[in-house]
């Protein structure tokens, strides 16, 4: 199988890594935005050659779209417009709403499948790439009714190579859930980190009493805003919706806090440890 895989950076790039460490595929393309980052990407292993979007649209058996997600859409349009039976794209941005509206109406829509792999860390880049990195991650696909049987049979297949469970989902279903369960996340550590960059001036207090708790927590501030201002505009309006809620337990937290509330801070406390039956 040819591989064609748009954006060699965190998820693109450990995607390439981990299928040609097993083997599975005979050539991975690529393709960068930067001569910089195509050449980096070369050099890690992450591709065989880099060619032109429409080379590798043409001419490879998976096209894989990993892009920042406000390019995915188009991007799809333009793949989907060039392809022909049995070729198949799919994408694996973390946000599917407008994606999926907008090649709902197309020919090809069918060649298609919206996958969203629930793995990334803090990095990006080529560089940020690694082997096996979603072995044991839950990989969604969202609308698998709109995708045909042999096209949903490969990537299944390739999921299953990737050793990942799959669930299904409508796209609508999908960026609700993501708002909360990540997207909430990425908010909060970037709020935390300036929070503290804003009261503590200096860097080496930081430095040396900030404990596991506050790394652990502020590790995700890292990320990349070319990666996530993206994803937040495109989830708007689950994201307000999660950061309401989150806002609300802040205040009342708060509150409990000024009327020295030691009785309702310990049940809110207890009430949040409840998420170790579901996150061990």
């Amino acid at each position: 199988m040819r591989v064609f895989i748009a954006g060699l950076g965190l998820i693109g790039g450990s995607l390439a890594l981990t299928l040609k460490e097993r083997g599975t595929v005979e050539e991975v393309m690529g393709m960068e935005v930067s001569e910089e980052r195509a050449k980096e990407a070369l050099s890690l292993g992450l591709a065989d050659r880099i060619v032109p979007f429409e080379e590798g649209v043409t001419t490879a058996d998976l096209i894989v779209l990993a892009t920042p997600v406000d390019t995915i859409p188009m991007l799809a349009v333009k793949a989907l417009n060039r392809v022909q039976k049995p070729q198949v794209v799919i994408d694996l941005g973390s946000t599917k709403g407008e994606l999926c509206e907008m090649i709902d109406q197309h020919t090809r829509r069918s060649r298609f499948v919206a996958v969203h792999p629930m793995w990334g860390t803090e990095y990006s880049g080529p560089q940020a790439a690694v082997k096996g990195a979603f072995a044991g991650r839950t990989a969604v696909i969202c609308e698998r009714e709109r995708s045909d049987e042999d096209v949903l049979q490969m990537v299944e297949e390739l999921l299953r190579t990737l050793q990942m469970p799959v669930i299904y989902m409508s796209a609508e279903e999908h960026d609700l859930h993501t708002a909360y369960v990540s997207h909430i996340s990425h908010i909060t550590s970037f709020a935390l980190a300036n929070t503290v960059l804003e009261k503590e001036r200096e860097d080496r207090h930081i430095f040396d009493l900030a404990g596991g708790g506050f790394e652990s927590t502020v590790r995700l501030a890292k990320s990349a805003s070319s990666t996530w201002v993206p994803i937040l505009m495109q989830n708007k309006y689950n994201v307000l919706d999660v950061l309401r809620e989150h806002i609300h337990q802040l205040q009342l937290m708060r509150r409990m806090i000024e009327r020295d509330d030691t009785t309702g801070l310990r049940e809110v406390i207890d009430r949040a440890n409840s998420i170790q039956r579901i996150i061990h």
